[in-house]
């Protein structure tokens, strides 16, 4: 069993140690509960309850806590894909709901599994998830002030590896904050959140940076076809650097092998294999 989980980049992570290591501390948290999670769920199971934990904590940017697009309205993206079926599930640009991983999770047993916009709400309410104002004061602050040096590149995201060696990975976003209403991230999307039977990729950053790039993609693609993933990775995010493209991932394999890389430093992230570790 193994479980990778990221808190997105924060420029603040370098120059204010309070919030630093409030969100290392989250993490571990976060981490050691999705582990124990692990040992009696699936790897789909447990990526959608641990992003749920993580979208539930205000010091990142998804869930609670999720920036505020230019209208002042705030819309949440997330997606998850198990590797054993193949099905991907996601919701992008929902409003009004406090973990859209979950709903994502229920679009996972119908047909049509991505849906956007109000459809999606309508769905959530259907389902009975009920209405939830992710706002939070500092995010307002930010908001209001439309800070230049405003955490833009926050994304919670999980990988797991079950005790049945089933894959399976998780996205969510609250997006880059102030943005054009109607936006699409990356997050819910097979270009930053993808799983098969040979590894689980989660990414963070410029989500038109990892659209451009399919990074989740190709570097399961490129696992699937004998790269360790750590070479894939590699591989994958070298081909940002033409565009000086804006990314982090992490990812496990079926192998067991567990790797992150970033192109830009401050990704906070953490890991479990038995004992957890927290990074930044």
């Amino acid at each position: 069993m193994k479980l990778i989980i990221h808190g997105g980049f924060f420029s603040e992570s370098g120059t204010n140690q309070e919030v630093k290591k409030a969100k290392q501390e989250a993490l571990l948290h976060i981490v050691e509960a999705g582990y124990k999670y692990l040992e009696t769920h699936t790897a789909t199971e447990t990526v959608v309850y641990t992003v749920h934990l993580l979208e539930n904590c205000d010091l990142f940017n998804a869930g609670t806590g999720s920036q505020i697009q230019s209208d002042g309205h705030i819309r949440m993206s997330a997606a998850v894909m198990d590797g054993k079926t193949q099905k991907f599930a996601g919701v992008i640009n929902i409003e009004h709901v406090k973990n859209p991983i979950c709903v994502a999770e229920k679009l996972l047993s119908v047909d049509d599994r991505v849906l956007s916009g109000t459809r999606a709400q309508d769905y959530a309410r259907e389902q009975g998830f009920a209405w939830y104002n992710p706002e939070t004061p500092q995010r307002r602050h930010e908001y209001e002030k439309k800070l230049s040096d405003s955490i833009r590149q926050g994304t919670v995201g999980c990988v797991a590896l079950d005790v049945y060696g089933n894959l399976a990975a998780a996205t969510s976003t609250g997006g880059k904050g102030f943005e054009m209403p109607g936006r699409v991230s990356d997050s819910a999307t097979t270009a930053g959140n993808y799983a098969n039977e040979y590894a689980g990729i989660s990414c963070t950053g410029v989500g038109e940076d990892i659209v451009s790039g399919s990074v989740a993609t190709k570097i399961v693609t490129r696992v699937t076809d004998g790269l360790p993933l750590s070479s894939a990775t590699k591989k994958t995010l070298d081909e940002l650097k033409p565009f000086d493209g804006f990314c982090g991932i992490i990812g496990i394999t079926a192998k067991g092998e567990m790797y992150y890389a970033d192109t830009h430093p401050y990704m906070v992230w953490a890991l479990h294999d038995g004992a957890p570790q927290v990074f930044e």
